[in-house]
């Protein structure tokens, strides 16, 4: 990780943050990366978007939360859409979890614009219905889970005090250091390519969702929510491998 965000972001602290960023740079992580080639237009450009995202998140106009729902809803159908689309490979019961799961991840945002909504003037929202879809809670009515599916539905693990942030930050990599000293085999995650992430991606966000409520199933589904379908092994191998290295330790 090479961001700032990333550090705030991190489960151990919390701390909510934006990042805008503009990539790629032909100039940015080079030796010609200088004040005299920064472009004056472009800085102008961000320096207003952040300005104005700013200044737009603290006095927001009365129609902006019905214009962000009419986007969300129409993201989250698309979105869900797709996702049912890319998981046909999974085998069934993850390809189940896998949509329950891209759907909870959809319908919580539209919860929290519902909550911002119910605020406005009644004259504001006249005739507005914010109906958010229903996502089914269990297994497939077709069978139960398989037997490696049922097992790891009771692995639950929280993250050991120390230590705090990110495992890999600004060439710094805590991981690899410990796993090699532990004699731990590099985890299949950590090389992965998915959907929108890679694998420092995967492994960042497995290890946010680590809260000691969230099973290694829930835990697989929703970072599969946000960066694409992963095996369901990988990430029971990732976070067995932070265990060996008293990153996380397991909820008896």
């Amino acid at each position: 990780m090479g961001s700032d965000h990333d550090v705030y972001q991190d489960s151990s602290f919390g701390i909510p943050a934006i990042y805008l960023n503009d990539w790629p740079d032909r100039y940015i992580h080079t030796n010609f990366d200088s004040a005299a080639n920064i472009d004056p237009t472009k800085l102008k450009r961000a320096a207003f978007i952040g300005a104005a995202s700013g200044y737009f998140l603290a006095t927001p106009p009365k129609t902006a939360p019905l214009a962000l729902w009419t986007l969300a809803k129409r993201g989250a159908l698309q979105q869900q859409e797709f996702g049912e689309r890319r998981n046909q490979d999974l085998p069934a019961d993850e390809r189940f979890a896998a949509n329950l799961s891209s759907c909870h991840y959809e319908t919580k945002l539209l919860e929290q614009l519902r909550l911002m909504i119910d605020e406005l003037p009644e004259d504001s929202r006249e005739g507005f219905k914010a109906e958010i879809p229903k996502c089914w809670t269990g297994y497939p009515p077709t069978g139960q889970p398989q037997p490696k599916m049922a097992e790891t539905l009771r692995l639950i693990f929280r993250r050991s005090n120390q230590p705090r942030g990110p495992l890999v930050v600004f060439g710094y990599d805590y991981f690899s250091e410990r796993a090699k000293a532990a004699g731990v085999v590099t985890p299949k995650l950590l090389t992965y390519e998915g959907l929108w992430g890679a694998g420092e991606e995967y492994a960042y966000e497995t290890l946010n969702f680590v809260d000691g409520k969230r099973n290694t199933v829930e835990i697989r589904d929703a970072v599969s929510a946000e960066y694409g379908p992963v095996p369901l092994e990988m990430v029971l191998e990732y976070l067995q491998a932070l265990e060996r290295i008293g990153v996380v330790e397991q909820v008896k």
